[in-house]
């Protein structure tokens, strides 16, 4: 039986559930495959790192970090301890797909760059949840992907597991993309909603916070940040842009009051942070992400709470739209989980 060797880099939520799938789905991928897939490094901002050519105990490292059912918090097998740092990991650990779910720098797209050129650089396939590499090194990564005759996917980085970049990769052939538009950021759609239904601002963070997809700092999400580097992502992958989120003209809700939206439902409108990307007759890219008065008898209206939305307009297949519904982290977990799958196809 074949072996694939995968190193995850970063292993909180999103990586912990998929190694669970990983461990559920054992069985099912060495029948469907031949191959036994296995971790042998895992890396963390602060609970270890664990390194072993041999494959890594997933159930324990699991149990270690699972606090509420007895777990420390921290990886305990002595054996697998590893005082490698991440990018010496990526240098140096034995693995066949690198796993890049470190958290996003929304800034630079660092160091997860820096990570997947490192394993390209080795002739390592590559999977990647961050979308920071794909807002803002896309094309060059792509290109040493290809010189080093590996597989690059990139699925999870806007959507969780929804598969856009497969649906136009693998069923809108020769389809040229003319523009892409979307709600993206689940959290200021939520927020949105939330304020039109007379909810407190305070109460709906605290909400969201409990819920988990708010952050103590939602900055990132709120002034369009996170929804600039998204449509940057599928613009340069779907429409070869060229952009960098800095590009984007962007503007968030923090300015949205609920007077605003009250003016807005008095005409029969909703206000959602709408991420859009055309080109232009000279062939350049054009992105924007600002707060958008839309009819309440338009598809978008109707995306809610944590729902997100994209819409991909081709020359010969016209409009497409995809919506992910309230996603969980088992949808992101998905994402990768396919992804890794293709790379076994693939080999």
């Amino acid at each position: 039986m074949k072996e694939l060797k995968l190193a995850l880099l970063g292993f909180g939520n999103a990586g912990q559930a998929f190694g669970r799938m990983l461990l559920e789905h054992e069985e099912e991928i060495m029948k469907t495959y031949d191959t036994k897939v296995m971790v042998t490094a895992i890396a963390t901002g602060s609970r270890g790192n664990l390194v072993c050519s041999e494959g890594i105990d997933l159930a324990r490292a699991l149990a270690d970090l699972d606090t509420e059912k007895g777990g420390s918090g921290r990886f305990t097998d002595s054996m697998a301890l590893s005082t490698m740092t991440t990018m010496e990991i990526v240098e140096w650990a034995d693995f066949d797909v690198l796993v890049e779910m470190t958290p996003l720098n929304i800034a630079t797209g660092q160091p997860a760059i820096s990570h997947i050129e490192g394993a390209f650089k080795r002739g390592k396939h590559v999977v990647t949840a961050n979308k920071g590499p794909i807002a803002w090194a896309y094309r060059r990564l792509r290109d040493m992907a290809k010189d080093a005759g590996v597989q690059f996917y990139y699925e999870t980085t806007v959507m969780d597991g929804t598969p856009v970049f497969n649906l136009v990769e693998h069923t809108l052939k020769m389809a040229k993309v003319t523009e892409v538009s979307g709600i993206l950021n689940s959290t200021t759609n939520f927020i949105l909603e939330e304020l039109e239904a007379g909810a407190e601002y305070d109460d709906i963070m605290a909400r969201g916070r409990q819920m988990g997809f708010i952050e103590a700092d939602p900055a990132m999400d709120i002034e369009g940040y996170d929804a600039a580097a998204k449509i940057t992502a599928l613009l340069n992958v779907l429409m070869d842009a060229g952009i960098t989120p800095d590009m984007v003209d962007r503007k968030g809700i923090e300015d949205i009051t609920v007077e605003d939206i009250k003016a807005a439902a008095a005409k029969g409108k909703v206000i959602k942070l709408l991420c859009k990307g055309i080109r232009l007759e000279d062939g350049t890219v054009q992105a924007s992400v600002q707060p958008t008065e839309i009819d309440r008898s338009d598809m978008l209206a109707s995306v809610n709470s944590t729902t997100s939305v994209v819409s991909i307009t081709t020359n010969l297949m016209k409009k497409v739209s995809v919506v992910e519904h309230e996603p969980e982290i088992e949808q992101t977990a998905y994402g990768v989980f396919g992804d890794v799958l293709r790379v076994l196809e693939g080999r």
